[in-house]
Parts: C-alpha cells; sequence; structure tokens
C-alpha cells in the first residue's frame, strides 16, 4: 500500500474544508431569503421605509456610517470618557478612579500615602 504524504492529506483536508464552507453559506443564505421576504412584506404592509429601519438603528442620513454604538452598561447607554479625578503630582499622570487603580498610586500608598493625598480640586 503506497504510503500517503503529509502534503496530500493536508491538500484534501483543506478541499474537505473548503467543500463544507461552501455549504454552509448555501445554507446561511438558503435561511435568510425566507426571512428577508417576510421583512420586506412586513414592511410594505405598515409603510415603513429603509430610513425608517435607519433611524432605528440610530444612523442618520447625514453620511454617518453604519457603525453600532459602544455598549456601556446593561441599560444600552454609550461609553463615554470619564474625567479624571487623580493626578500624581511630580508626572501629572491622570487617573480617573475606575479600574485598576495604576502603578504610581499602588506604590504611593505603599510608601504610606493616602490615596485622599492625590485628588484632583
Amino acid at each position: 500500500m503506497a504510503r500517503v504524504s503529509y502534503a496530500s492529506q493536508q491538500a484534501k483536508i483543506e478541499k474537505e474544508i473548503s467543500k463544507l464552507q461552501k455549504q454552509a453559506a448555501a445554507l446561511h443564505d438558503k435561511r435568510r431569503k425566507p426571512v428577508i421576504t417576510s421583512i420586506i412584506k412586513s414592511m410594505r404592509e405598515y409603510g415603513i421605509t429603509p430610513d425608517d429601519i435607519a433611524a432605528a438603528f440610530g444612523t442618520a442620513k447625514s453620511g454617518r456610517s453604519g457603525k453600532r454604538k459602544a455598549v456601556g452598561s446593561a441599560n444600552g447607554a454609550a461609553k463615554r470618557p470619564v474625567a479624571p479625578k487623580y493626578r500624581h503630582p511630580q508626572t501629572g499622570e491622570t487617573w480617573s478612579g475606575r479600574g485598576k487603580a495604576p502603578r504610581w498610586l499602588m506604590a504611593a500608598e505603599a510608601a504610606g500615602a493616602a490615596r485622599d493625598s492625590f485628588l484632583i480640586a
């Protein structure tokens, strides 16, 4: 019996993977078509336009891309930068007070400084 080389086995497996990926894509498309048809039917029935859908997704017609907003909490509020709460007096480095404390603050606390001494007034 002839010994099968690694390269030929790999090529055979990659060919099978490609075939399965194409089958998965075809199945996905097949399942999407009736959903899209149903959505279009409902849009026509209720007089909903694509602009209404875009507005519902939070995109404007003013040329903004369709990127989604970042979700900051369970209620869906967008993440916003937080003002710094602590400042290192020599380096000017800041920390918002959220998340893990920075090394400069942890080192200062280990040396005996109080966290409150770094508060920004």
